[in-house]
Formats: C-alpha cells, sequence, structure tokens
C-alpha cells in the first residue's frame, strides 16, 4: 500500500487539530507538518518530499488558491474550507477533494480514499484529448436558475445589492455582492477596474488612463484601481 506524506496548511488551531487527528488515524497517511500560512508551506515544500496538502483557502499573507497556483510543480491537494462558493475554482485546480468544515471523519476517508485511487495508471498508448468544458455559473432570476457561460460575459455593473450581467446576447439582474463574484470569477480572465465594474480582459476593444471600451461602452476606471488596470494592461 502506497503511503503519502502530507501537510497541514490551516491557520485556525482547531480545525488543524482535528486534521491532525484524523491522519493519524489513517494508515497510509504520514503527517510531516502543520503549517499557519502559505509561506511557511512554501518553504517545508522545499525541504520535504510531500505527497499531499491539505489546504485551507482564506490564509494570512497568501491565501490557498494563490499558493497552488504559485507551486511549479504542486503535490496534490485536498481543500478544507468553511465556504462552499469556491468550490468551482477548487476542481479547476485539480483537487482531490473539496471538504467543508467542520469535517466529520467519515467524509474525510472518503476524500482520502479517491487520493489513493488518484494514482495515475499508465498512460495509453492512443490518448483521447478530452473536450475542455466551458466554466459557467448559475444565477437566480426571477425564480429560476440562468445559465451563464463565462467567455460570454462581457462585463459585471453593480447595483448596490444586485449586480448586472452582461453578455453579448442578454442581460440579466441577480441578488448578488460584485465582491462575491470577484473572487468566484478570480483567475479566469475578468478584472476588477472600479468598486462597481468588473471586465472580461479579453473583451477590452481598448483603454485609456480613465476608462476601458467593452462592445462599444466606455467603462470607467476606478482612481484606486488606475496603476494596477493600466499596468496589467499593458502588458504585451
Amino acid at each position: 500500500m502506497q503511503n503519502y506524506s502530507c501537510i497541514i496548511v490551516e491557520d485556525e488551531p482547531l480545525a488543524a487539530e482535528v486534521l491532525e487527528d484524523y491522519i493519524k488515524q489513517v494508515p497510509f497517511l504520514q503527517l510531516k507538518g502543520i503549517c499557519s500560512d502559505a509561506i511557511y508551506a512554501m518553504d517545508m515544500l522545499q525541504k520535504e518530499k510531500i505527497d499531499l496538502i491539505f489546504l485551507d483557502i482564506h490564509l494570512p499573507k497568501l491565501k490557498g488558491f494563490d499558493f497552488v497556483k504559485a507551486l511549479k510543480n504542486p503535490p496534490q491537494v485536498i481543500i478544507t474550507s468553511a465556504y462552499q462558493e469556491y468550490a468551482l475554482q477548487g476542481y479547476e485546480l485539480n483537487v482531490v477533494d473539496y471538504l467543508l468544515k467542520p469535517i466529520e471523519f467519515s467524509r474525510f476517508l472518503m476524500a482520502v480514499n479517491k487520493l489513493k485511487q488518484s494514482t495515475p495508471p499508465a498512460p495509453p498508448v492512443t490518448p483521447v484529448p478530452a473536450k475542455p468544458e466551458r466554466l459557467h455559473l448559475f444565477f437566480n432570476v426571477s425564480k429560476k436558475k440562468v445559465r451563464i457561460y463565462l467567455d460570454e460575459i462581457l462585463y459585471i455593473e453593480s447595483m448596490k445589492e444586485y449586480i448586472r450581467i452582461v453578455t453579448r446576447d442578454k442581460t440579466i439582474l441577480t441578488k448578488f455582492q460584485i465582491g462575491q463574484i470577484e473572487e468566484l470569477l478570480a483567475r479566469n480572465n475578468f478584472l476588477r477596474v472600479h468598486r462597481s465594474f468588473i471586465v472580461a480582459k479579453d473583451k477590452i476593444e481598448a483603454f485609456t488612463a480613465t476608462d476601458v471600451e467593452v462592445n462599444g461602452k466606455p467603462i470607467p476606471i476606478g482612481r484606486s484601481y488606475k496603476e494596477l488596470v493600466v499596468s496589467l494592461l499593458e502588458q504585451p
């Protein structure tokens, strides 16, 4: 039976203690350390061979998803979070599983058993490339859920407690905070340019120091966003 060396990256001592107890009950898991932040975890990964990370999302200094993306050859990852709304981002990073706190031991076992099964087999002689799935989200609109493909979004506008999502073909209004949708769309071609606007970077047709143009519509660049937005758009 293959053994897996693992670390816990968690800034809440009680949550880390629960995971430590669970790991000690699984014979094929070997705990190498507990890290209270991602910077400490990076240092440990350089010193130890780690097969698996139990990773919280909301960490000081560097967030969990940004930590994984910063690793050149990341180990396998099991997310441990109190927030289910980040599950889509997690699975886009090919995590083994996404565990919601408080975590039951039975659910923990299901996750680590997936890990055992996920040891990659020998590749087939003639692999058939999988067709990439178009990323999408469902939004509540007039008592029904409407599918919106992320690659169709032009921009998103905050309307106090609501957001307006604009594509080339339609516009929907849904009850959502712009900060929440910004986190859901993080690292998916979207850029916050103003406290009230998020735009799709590949839909920007032109820009100045004060606004970006999307589908012929000028969208203002907020004063506090100006330096970052302009520097990102000027990159080749």
